[in-house]
């Protein structure tokens, strides 16, 4: 199925990881949001788990690994072509993350560049609303002790 021009909507997934008080992000090197900073993600692919999307798509687009926590929101992207046709919809589920093993980034083919951000400077890197709306919900549960990521047996953070 295409995401430019969809027929039906695409299923998506984004990583809030978290180390600390950082927060990862990736400059997008295509649409939607090409050449925005973002949260890294994207669409789950036939025969995937959410989890299983997400745990790749952050690996293709940072290196990182990950453990997987809990939904931290879901919500629908849909932007409009100028001649009224919807170019793209996408309904995505955010999660808390936290990584696991090496921190260090590696820029993949979907992103042009990636970084922890400090929590308090997100307005720099001027994230869409909904994406400092959802790295605040991330925030506050993980805060509360609600964000404790699943962790890969025999595996944890170095």
């Amino acid at each position: 199925m295409t995401r430019h021009f969809p027929a039906r909507p695409v299923v998506g997934v984004g990583a809030v990881v978290l180390d600390g008080e950082r927060v990862l992000l990736a400059r997008r090197a295509h649409e939607p949001l090409q050449g925005q900073w973002s949260l890294p993600g994207g669409a789950v692919e036939l025969g995937e788990t959410l989890e299983q999307a997400l745990i790749r798509e952050v690996r293709e687009e940072t290196g990182l690994t990950i453990a997987v926590g809990p939904v931290v929101e879901i919500f629908e992207r849909i932007q409009p072509a100028n001649d009224g046709r919807i170019e793209f919809h996408y309904v995505i589920i955010d999660y808390l993350c936290q990584p696991i093993g090496s921190i260090e980034l590696i820029p993949g083919s979907d992103a042009d560049a990636v970084c922890w951000a400090d929590a308090g400077d997100l307005g720099a890197y001027r994230l869409t609303e909904k994406a400092t709306e959802v790295i605040g919900k991330a925030l506050a549960m993980a805060w509360r002790g609600e964000g404790t990521a699943r962790q890969t047996p025999g595996r944890g953070r170095a």
